[in-house]
């Protein structure tokens, strides 16, 4: 299970795992990396989008990018520091993702044991990802008054903090509450934050650390999926199980300490210049197929689990498939965006990949049980794929970082706060029904409606333009 590793794509709202093809053997970054940096910083300095280039895949999206004076690096004081830095930042991603899969892999132990009610289950799997798209704007707001690294600091103290309150009672109900609140508000300016760090930070770096990054993020997922319910079987408690993934974070927050508490807080100014992204109907269709990958994806990983215990898997197997399934989730999320950006336009691809995820939801809820395995991986790398492709189109229906940097923050509070709803209706619907199989239903016509939208933002057309 150590090898298991997630998509960022699901959860990784500014990252695209294409730039692992950027690393060399010996973790070093290729020529082309450091040529796709210097136009990244030339790009950055340009004054408008017109005297720009259009965006590459491989540019990182960075939430500061709108501020005057620009952020200094990080003060690490040497290479070593630097090192040390990166090294920081890597398992901070290893944190981000525990929070949702932990929960659900122990869902059906914490719904009987604590005697939920269905309501509560409901919210507890919808609140962490609304949460996601309403805090999301407020990283840049708070990185300008007390710099990124200390918000950064401030958000791994509420993620742990979260994460010690969630298994708190009895009773447990109000602490389930809080605590799951207290971490989708946190993950949420980590989201934002950490791809700014590490392009400003690593700017001869990108492809390597974006490799590691991402496949941190990907990890965290799986690892929480795959060693939750272990860990409940070994102790006999939920409570313990969810305890533990404190524990990572709380080592985390004490190594980022003394990087966040060197760093001088300089106060920054917006700057409002550009394409407004909000008036583009290419826009429009990305955020909206945003929003639809969003449902699919959100609500496989809150609910892909108790689906298999309810269709008699043991807990232990249903977190290997769910764990199995991230780990093809993250094979389709590192090829599909660099077939996306051969092409002029992603038309089929995008297509192909929201009915592959669709059908494989569908499949793993009322297909025969066993096949499991078979629909767990057409689930796995349709999710992978569509995820990233989703957040290719902010580059490829980009001309410049500007304007990929405020699409990416439509598409991540529009995404999350709309694609939430996912998991709240696939919770509804098990609620008043007892069944999983009308989510299966519900969630074919939504890959139908992803494969449309993907078919339109997948055009070859630009975010700025006259036709866009």
């Amino acid at each position: 299970m150590e090898a298991v590793s997630f998509a960022a794509g699901a959860f990784c709202p500014m990252w695209i795992t294409w730039s692992l093809r950027q690393s060399c053997k010996n973790g070093q970054v290729t020529e082309a990396t450091d040529a796709a940096a210097k136009r990244q910083r030339s790009m950055d300095r340009a004054p408008g989008p017109r005297q720009a280039q259009q965006a590459r895949p491989d540019n990182l999206v960075d939430a500061e990018i709108d501020e005057l004076p620009a952020p200094e690096p990080t003060r690490t004081g040497s290479k070593r520091g630097l090192i040390y830095l990166g090294l920081c930042l890597v398992l901070i991603g290893l944190n981000l993702r525990t929070v949702f899969s932990s929960f659900s892999a122990v869902l059906p132990e914490i719904t009987s044991q604590a005697a939920l009610p269905g309501w509560a289950v409901v919210v507890l799997t919808t609140v962490p990802v609304t949460l996601l798209g309403l805090f999301a704007p407020l990283a840049p707001v708070l990185a300008r008054r007390f710099g990124a690294e200390r918000v950064l600091l401030g958000a791994m103290a509420v993620l742990t903090a979260g994460l010690l309150l969630r298994p708190a009672g009895p009773p447990h109900l109000p602490a389930l509450l809080a605590g799951t609140a207290a971490c989708g508000a946190a993950i949420a300016l980590c989201n934002v934050l950490l791809p700014g760090l590490v392009k400003r930070d690593f700017p001869h770096r990108l492809g390597l650390m974006g490799g590691l990054y991402t496949t941190a993020i990907c990890a965290s997922a799986a690892l929480g999926a795959g060693f939750t319910y272990p860990v409940y079987a070994a102790t006999g408690e939920w409570t313990q199980a969810l305890w533990f993934w404190a524990l990572p974070a709380a080592v985390v927050l004490f190594l980022f300490l003394p990087v966040a508490v060197r760093q001088r807080a300089v106060r920054h100014q917006a700057v409002k210049d550009g394409v407004n992204v909000w008036r583009s109907p290419v826009a429009w269709q990305v955020t909206i197929f945003m929003v639809l990958q969003a449902m699919m994806s959100f609500s496989v990983f809150a609910w892909l689990a108790p689906i298999l215990r309810e269709r008699g898997v043991d807990g232990a197997t249903a977190g290997l498939i769910v764990s199995v399934s991230i780990v093809l989730q993250m094979l389709g999320s590192l090829f599909a965006p660099a077939l996306a950006a051969r092409f002029r336009d992603q038309r089929a691809i995008n297509t192909v990949v929201a009915l592959m995820t669709g059908g494989g939801f569908a499949l793993s809820i009322f297909g025969p049980l066993e096949l499991v395995w078979v629909w767990a991986g057409l689930l796995g790398l349709g999710q992978g794929s569509l995820t990233a492709v989703a957040l290719t189109m902010i580059m490829l229906r980009t001309r410049d970082g500007h304007t990929a940097a405020h699409l990416s923050g439509m598409m991540q509070g529009v995404g999350y706060g709309l694609g939430s709803t996912g998991t709240l209706m696939v919770g509804q619907l098990h609620q008043a029904t007892g069944s999983f199989a009308p989510a299966g239903v519900l969630f074919l016509a939504v890959g139908l409606l992803a494969a449309v939208f993907g078919y339109r933002s997948g055009r070859n057309r630009f975010v700025g333009d006259k036709t866009g």
